[in-house]
């Protein structure tokens, strides 16, 4: 459905998010879901959720990689083991930690980190800016004079994201080129292609060992061998 790698890449971050979830005994995302039953209790609020789409994110993360980087990410994804503590997470909420963590993420992955976390700040920005405008009242006829009142709006972000969004809140915003989702690179095609063709071809192998093996099975059956002997002796006769 999302394609090679960036399927791959979504199995692999579910089981980080198993990882998670089996160390601290909570799914990851529990203040998006508290926000969404807040938000039903209030009458006429409306509930938008405003991040980029997962798979045009995912997308352009894997674009952004090179082959390397890619199989790097995979291995520390798929080798997963540290513990995680409640007081770990506790941790993450303090602002200084939180900005060492990032800094070394950018020291290892900078292209991951633009395209997971600086390219969604400035969409998460827009899409606040877009509910913060204000609402224009209705007015009885045309010749009323336009009324506004402020929208009341609450944003659940996660903590990576506040330094973002408040630097970009300023900013004149264009979400169009980080919507897009580049073609795949010359390699990464030809790696699809090599892998697409030793799955047909080992198939291909393994059908026909096992078509050889069947027939070489059916053959040594002594009903067969009689049968063939009969064959044998009609076309003699």
């Amino acid at each position: 459905q999302n394609g090679l790698m960036s399927g791959l890449m979504q199995m692999l971050l579910l089981k980080v998010s198993a990882h998670i979830t089996e160390q601290l005994g909570m799914a990851p995302g529990g203040e998006f879901r508290e926000a969404f039953k807040e938000a039903s209790k209030v009458p006429f609020c409306k509930f938008h959720l405003g991040d980029r789409p997962i798979p045009v994110t995912f997308k352009r993360a894997i674009a952004a990689l090179s082959f390397w980087q890619k199989v790097k990410l995979a291995w520390g994804l798929c080798f997963l083991s540290d513990p995680i503590s409640k007081d770990d997470v506790e941790k993450c909420k303090q602002k200084d930690l939180l900005e060492q963590m990032m800094a070394e993420m950018i020291g290892e992955f900078p292209d991951l980190h633009r395209t997971i976390v600086s390219e969604r700040d400035i969409y998460l920005t827009y899409m606040l800016k877009q509910a913060a405008k204000q609402i224009e009242l209705p007015r009885a006829s045309e010749t009323e004079p336009r009324k506004y009142i402020p929208a009341v709006v609450v944003g659940v972000v996660g903590m990576g994201h506040v330094p973002g969004i408040e630097k970009n809140w300023n900013s004149d915003l264009n979400i169009q080129e980080i919507m897009s989702v580049p073609p795949p690179s010359a390699s990464s095609r030809v790696f699809k292609f090599v892998i697409k063709a030793t799955v047909f071809g080992l198939m291909g192998y393994g059908c026909y060992r096992i078509g050889q093996r069947t027939v070489q099975f059916i053959l040594s059956m002594p009903a067969a061998q009689n049968y063939l002997q009969k064959l044998t002796e009609i076309r003699s006769q």
